[in-house]
């Protein structure tokens, strides 16, 4: 039995749909990123699951407890917010401990676990701070202290490093998934960074209008995306995608021709146009190349490599090379293209193929 099951939960406002049945199910001790663009009702997922929102249908499960209609503090989820939602007015240690105290645990159990949970935390010289006195990154701390001396079932994280700057981000997003991997707590974590995503989970949920596209470990999602959609938001810079097609072992790209592995020309057939897609970082030498020419536009020099970003026909194209690879700007270069790491989907459908 899973740790967590949602089972085709939905939402409505009013009329309009925005969650349709939704199907997931957690392990005990798994971390769960959902991700995708804004709107995509990720978030709307994670507030069901706390009870901060009514799911309009379906069934949430914790441990086999079913949950959907039980108030949020019933639930055994503790929720990290954005905003830290800390109280201004309390120091670090009530802080920590203000559920437990409004819950009317022993003032020595209250003391105990505050005690555990700055320890692990890195939070004892702050416990008489306020808030004010906190630099952003202590007061996420604090945050996921209060949410750790509940000792709860399930941890929800609502986006809670977005308002950091980015060398912070990283050191907590290394902190928090260390913590839950010590702590064996289940997970479940909302963000719109896919490298948050991609470095975080055990696996990732990719959203989309309220539907799971793919959920997969994060490697998975990058070398198998499950259809476009997943291929075009997994991956920095975005995958190229062309309009093309199959003809005699060989994948044509506006008038250009890039001969595929034999495996891959087997499978894909003849005569069938595709959407081909390469990611930036596969446009290099392997044993299975082609070649590609296309315009460069502009040039942007990042040190350990170099994106030319140009065009082929129509279609911008974005390829990562050698710092010194010869390019000019508004000049045809060549670039390699690795076509064991290409990508082919349906031109209806955008599934993969």
């Amino acid at each position: 039995m899973a740790h967590v099951e949602l089972n085709a939960i939905k939402k409505s406002f009013g009329a309009v749909e925005v969650i349709p049945p939704l199907f997931l199910d957690i392990e005990q001790g798994e971390f769960i990123v959902l991700v995708g663009p804004s709107g995509c009702g990720k978030t709307t997922t994670l507030r069901m699951v706390a009870g901060l929102e009514a799911a309009t249908g379906g069934e949430i499960r914790i441990k086999g407890r079913d949950v959907t209609h039980i108030r949020p503090g019933e639930r055994d989820c503790a929720m990290v917010f954005q905003n830290y939602a800390l109280y201004p007015h309390m120091t670090v240690r009530k802080n920590i401990g203000y559920a437990m105290t409004v819950h009317g645990t022993p003032k020595e159990e209250i003391e105990q676990r505050v005690s555990e949970a700055a320890d692990l935390l890195g939070l004892e010289p702050y416990l008489e701070r306020k808030p004010a006195n906190l630099s952003g990154g202590q007061r996420q701390r604090v945050a996921i202290g209060r949410a750790l001396v509940r000792q709860p079932e399930v941890f929800l994280f609502d986006e809670p490093l977005s308002n950091l700057d980015a060398k912070l981000r990283v050191e907590m997003r290394a902190e928090i998934k260390m913590l839950q991997r010590r702590l064996g707590t289940t997970a479940i974590y909302v963000t719109h960074d896919q490298v948050e995503a991609m470095t975080m989970a055990d696996r990732v949920v990719v959203m989309n209008a309220g539907r799971i596209e793919q959920a997969a470990p994060p490697i998975a999602l990058y070398e198998t995306p499950a259809n476009k959609f997943v291929a075009n938001f997994i991956g920095s810079p975005s995958m190229n995608f062309f309009d093309a097609m199959i003809e005699g072992g060989a994948v044509v790209v506006d008038g250009q021709r890039c001969m595929l592995p034999p495996q891959t020309a087997l499978r894909l057939g003849d005569r069938k146009q595709v959407i081909f897609g390469i990611r930036p970082e596969h446009m290099r030498e392997s044993e299975h190349q082609a070649e590609l020419k296309l315009v460069a536009d502009t040039l942007e020099p990042l040190g350990p490599h170099t994106l030319v970003l140009g065009h082929i026909g129509d279609t911008n194209v974005t390829a990562q090379v050698d710092p010194r690879f010869p390019v000019e700007e508004g000049k045809i270069c060549t670039v390699s293209v690795d076509m064991e790491q290409a990508h082919f989907f349906d031109p209806v459908s955008e599934e993969r193929l």
